[in-house]
C-alpha cells in the first residue's frame, strides 16, 4: 500500500538515481584506492588525471575491452544472469530509499520491510552464481556466502523490527521524519552497532569478505568470470555498500533531516562519513575465518539484537 507523499516522476528519478550510483561508485572506488594505500604508505593512484582521479575509468575501459567468454563448464542458462540480476534488484531498492522529502519514488507503508524481502534474494543469487560456474572454488564460496548471510539475516530483521517498533510505522519516510527530535543512534546504540555489523557481513565487506579468501579461494566464484563480467560484479559490490550506508543513514542518523543545507545533501554527506568508515575498517581488520564468522553472527550479534528490542521496548515503548 502507497502513502500519499510527494512523488516524483518514476522516469527522472530511475535516471538521477542510475547517474548518482555511478558517480558515487566511481569517486568511492577511487578514494578507497586512495585511502588504503596511504594508510599502507603507498602512492595509489596518482599519473592518470589529477591525483589518479581518472586511474578507475582507464581500468574500467580496459576491462571492458576485454573478450566477456563463459566458462565451458558452467551454466550458460543460469551462471551469466547472476550478477545482472542482483543489480537489477539493487537498482529496484533504489526506489524505495528515500532521498529527500521532494524526491521520493515510492513511499510503501512497509517499506523496511521490503528492504529485508529483498535483501533476502541475495543469497540465493550468489549461491547461484558460484555453483553454476563449473569450478569448485566457486561453489565453496558460493556456500560460503549463503552461510554468512543466512547467519546474519535474523539480527538484522529484529533490528529493523525494533527500530519499527519505536517509529511506530514501517515507512521508511516515517522512520526518517520519526528522528527530527533526535537520531535513533542515541536511542538504541546496541541496534546502530549490531545492524551496521550486519551490513558488513551482508555486504561481503572486510572482515566479512571470505568470498574472496585469496590464500584459500583465489577470486572466489569469479574466479573463472572474465573481464566485462567482473567489471560488473565489482559495480554490484561498491552499489550494496553504498545501499548499505544509505539505510544505516535513514534508519539511524535521520536520513535527510539537517539544518540549513538542502535535505539530500545532508543525507550525501551521511553516506560518505559511515562509507568512509567502512574503508577504515577494511585497512585495521583482517579477514576472519568462516567459524569464527558464524560464531559472531549467532553468539553475538543475534544475542544483542535480542537484547536490543527489549531494552527498547521496556524503556521507551511501554
Amino acid at each position: 500500500m502507497l502513502i500519499n507523499s510527494p512523488v516524483v516522476g518514476i522516469i527522472e528519478y530511475a535516471i538521477a538515481a542510475l547517474v548518482f550510483i555511478i558517480l558515487f561508485d566511481y569517486m568511492f572506488g577511487w578514494m578507497e584506492r586512495k585511502v588504503v594505500a596511504k594508510a599502507q604508505f603507498r602512492h595509489g593512484p596518482t599519473y592518470v588525471g589529477k591525483f589518479g582521479i581518472l586511474q578507475n575509468l582507464a581500468d574500467i575501459l580496459k576491462l571492458l575491452s576485454k573478450e566477456n567468454i563463459i566458462p565451458d563448464n558452467a551454466d550458460r542458462l543460469v551462471f551469466p544472469f547472476a550478477v545482472p540480476l542482483l543489480l537489477a534488484m539493487l537498482l529496484f531498492l533504489v526506489f524505495i530509499l528515500p532521498l529527500a522529502p521532494s524526491h521520493i519514488a515510492s513511499n510503501l507503508s512497509l517499506g523496511e520491510l521490503f528492504v529485508f524481502v529483498l535483501l533476502a534474494f541475495a543469497p540465493i543469487l550468489l549461491f547461484l552464481g558460484g555453483w553454476t560456474s563449473g569450478n569448485k572454488f566457486g561453489a565453496i564460496s558460493a556456500q560460503r556466502s549463503v552461510l554468512i548471510l543466512l547467519s546474519y539475516e535474523i539480527p538484522m530483521i529484529l533490528v529493523i523490527a525494533t527500530v519499527a517498533l519505536y517509529a511506530n510505522s514501517y515507512s521508511l519516510v516515517s522512520i526518517t521524519n520519526a528522528q527530527s527530535s533526535m537520531y535513533f543512534a542515541l536511542v538504541m546504540p546496541i541496534g546502530l552497532f549490531v545492524f551496521f555489523v550486519v551490513m558488513l557481513a551482508e555486504f561481503e565487506r572486510p572482515p566479512f569478505d571470505l568470498r574472496e579468501a585469496d590464500s584459500e579461494l583465489i577470486a572466489g566464484w569469479l574466479t573463472d568470470v572474465s573481464a566485462p563480467y567482473y567489471t560488473l560484479s565489482l559495480f554490484v559490490d561498491y552499489t550494496r555498500m553504498l545501499l548499505g550506508s544509505a539505510l544505516i543513514a535513514i534508519l539511524f542518523f535521520g536520513g535527510w533531516l539537517g539544518p540549513v543545507v538542502p535535505s539530500a545533501l545532508w543525507l550525501l554527506v551521511k553516506i560518505v562519513i559511515i562509507a568512509f568508515f567502512i574503508v577504515l575498517i577494511r585497512i585495521a581488520t583482517v579477514r576472519m575465518r568462516i567459524d569464527r564468522v558464524l560464531r559472531l553472527g549467532w553468539l553475538w550479534m543475534l544475542p544483542l539484537a535480542i537484547l536490543n528490542l527489549a531494552l527498547t521496548f521496556i524503556l521507551f515503548i511501554r
